[in-house]
């Protein structure tokens, strides 16, 4: 275990504040407490998770178990920060050199700073990370104006176009260490991320939601615009819960009312795609990404149930840490049997698990 106490991960995890669902919290404390345990034990010497990779799951795995209960002074986290440190750029940013994915790797590295700098003794590398986040984001800076589909949004530089999930990404982090939602940076991916949702409007000139004007959203606007889950039959970008959920919490971030149109239409779309048997709109692929995304969206919308389109109202923390709780494996871990978006990474799954069971617990 690396000089970790797996005593002292049992206990902090069983601390965690009571979860009120119908899971009964004790079953929430051990799931937990085996999730963190299974963790520590995948850490590897240096303090990294699947370091071959990059930071980015070091910094999930960091996160979760924080969120989730364990101290950020345990060796578990210790270590992991310390590792996750090593991976800092002269630039402020939180990547291997060379790497394409250097903004989502950086806004991961910022949530696990942030939920470790409770006594601000990381104050200068999250500015730093700031800065660099900031950087990358499609603006003047890369010669694109606000009439461009790309600005505003953060990407992969490999795609050389910006999208919904990098965006949402940033948003967060930058919004984790403190940045304003009026921040100029956030207003700017309010643009890009306005542009992902399939809402005709002033606040989407672009040709695509006139296709499908369902009120969810997709991928990117981008390029001459993509959805993960393909095309409708009007040649729309299809909509689908894990993009329209970060869609919905990345406004809510960057200061959208809930009784804008934008946030109305969104709600309006999950309500007639509620639940948690799969991702809507993509099937098993993505599901622990939409786990987490969706809790974290239902938390910041403020709300503890939700209304479907055919009137149900759901205690939707009950529901989806039922849904999470049953999918868990016999050693703490979780794993996706559709292995899109490295979903077959058990350190990786975890994590998302984890923090969407941390989102689920009740304020």
């Amino acid at each position: 275990m690396h000089g970790f106490s797996l005593v002292a991960i049992l206990v902090a995890a069983v601390l965690v504040a009571d979860a009120t669902v119908a899971a009964d919290a004790a079953s929430v404390r051990i799931s937990i407490a085996k999730a963190s345990a299974f963790l520590a034990s995948q850490q590897a010497e240096d303090g990294s998770f699947a370091a071959d990779i990059g930071p980015a799951v070091t910094g999930l795995a960091v996160t979760a178990l924080v969120r989730s209960g364990t101290s950020p002074d345990a060796d578990v986290v210790r270590k992991g920060l310390d590792s996750l440190l090593a991976f800092r750029q002269s630039d402020g940013g939180f990547y291997t050199p060379g790497s394409p994915v250097a903004n989502y790797e950086t806004s991961i590295a910022m949530l696990a700073l942030a939920a470790c700098n409770a006594d601000g003794r990381l104050d200068a590398e999250v500015a730093a990370a700031v800065a660099f986040v900031k950087k990358l984001q499609w603006d003047e800076g890369e010669g694109k104006d606000e009439a461009d589909a790309s600005f505003g949004g953060a990407g992969y530089g490999r795609h050389s176009r910006p999208d919904l999930s990098n965006t949402a990404f940033m948003v967060e982090a930058l919004r984790s260490v403190g940045t304003s939602e009026n921040d100029p940076a956030i207003q700017r991916a309010l643009v890009f991320i306005s542009r992902t949702q399939n809402l005709p409007g002033p606040h989407n000139p672009l040709p695509y939601p006139e296709k499908n004007p369902d009120g969810g959203f997709y991928y990117t606007p981008a390029n001459g615009g993509e959805s993960q889950a393909g095309l409708t039959e009007t040649g729309g970008l299809r909509s689908y819960a894990s993009m329209t959920y970060a869609g919905l919490k990345s406004m809510i971030f960057a200061g959208v009312g809930r009784d804008d149109p934008r946030v109305v239409a969104a709600v309006e779309w999950l309500r007639k795609h509620y639940g948690f048997a799969e991702n809507p709109g993509m099937g098993q692929a993505g599901l622990f990404y939409y786990f987490h995304t969706a809790s974290k969206a239902l938390d910041v919308l403020g709300e503890d149930s939700f209304t479907d389109a055919a009137g149900q109202t759901h205690d939707w923390r009950d529901e989806l840490t039922t849904a999470i709780l049953a999918r868990q494996r016999e050693n703490g871990s979780w794993v996706n049997a559709n292995e899109r978006w490295m979903e077959n990474n058990a350190v990786l799954v975890t994590s998302y698990a984890l923090l969407a069971l941390a989102n689920c617990r009740t304020p």
